[in-house]
């Protein structure tokens, strides 16, 4: 996905609001996920967002992202965006973050997606890790559920 950095995009400083980056990530994340599960897809998390360099006004903002992973019904997208400065070719690695996706039925249930079959070292690399980062979320989720159920007298 490409956009390119208009006045509305930025802030006082010309740069782009990170809100800004966080709205084209999750498109171009939801758009793998859709094209992968061929289903509806919702998403389900957005594990910690990096932003590395700032963006300017004019300059070509470029989001790549692939599936990393897949569960039954869930798959990890991870999106890596960079920006060009057209005046000069100059590139600069801008953001990264990862989001989980979740297929859903005609009635708004889970339901299963094709799973990945990684067959490069990078691509095995990139399913392991995302593994560990499945098993974190979903201990911080089981976290927050207890801390919740006891905050409200549920036991």
């Amino acid at each position: 996905m490409t956009e390119m950095v208009l006045p509305q995009h930025t802030n006082a400083l010309g740069t782009v609001f990170g809100g800004v980056v966080m709205s084209w990530v999750d498109i171009a994340a939801a758009t793998c996920a859709m094209r992968h599960a061929a289903k509806t897809v919702v998403t389900a998390s957005i594990d910690a967002m990096h932003f590395i360099s700032p963006i300017r006004l004019g300059w070509i903002v470029t989001l790549k992202s692939a599936v990393n992973y897949t569960s039954t019904t869930s798959c990890e997208v991870g999106v890596r965006v960079t920006a060009e400065n057209p005046l000069t070719g100059e590139k600069f690695h801008t953001a990264s973050a990862y989001l989980t996706f979740v297929a859903l039925d005609s009635f708004g249930r889970a339901t299963p997606i094709p799973q990945i079959k990684p067959g490069t070292a990078e691509e095995i690399q990139r399913m392991e890790d995302a593994k560990a980062r499945r098993h974190a979320r979903l201990e911080l989720r089981d976290r927050l559920v207890k801390r919740d159920n006891r905050d409200k007298g549920h036991t």
